[in-house]
């Protein structure tokens, strides 16, 4: 079974170049499971996006595919 960390990996690495160094933790908090998504910071932007629109349907599509799961996506440099 796919885990929301492996999906979110997968989305991570396929918008940015291959040859990046990108990792993600999850840690729960009071019942909220935290994603920490780790990039250089060249790529927080190409991650993030124009006006947050990326990392908008990101979440989207984690909701809509793992809707019983609360989560929050952090990026960290």
């Amino acid at each position: 079974m796919i885990t929301i960390k492996e999906t979110l990996e997968y989305i991570v690495k396929a918008i940015t170049p291959a040859d990046t160094e990108i990792t993600i933790t999850e840690r729960e908090e009071n019942g909220i499971l935290i994603l920490e998504i780790s990039a250089p910071t060249e790529l927080i932007g190409q991650i993030i996006g124009k006006e947050g629109k990326i990392i908008k349907s990101i979440r989207t599509i984690l909701n809509l595919t793992y809707p019983a799961i609360r989560f929050t996506l952090d990026i960290k440099e």
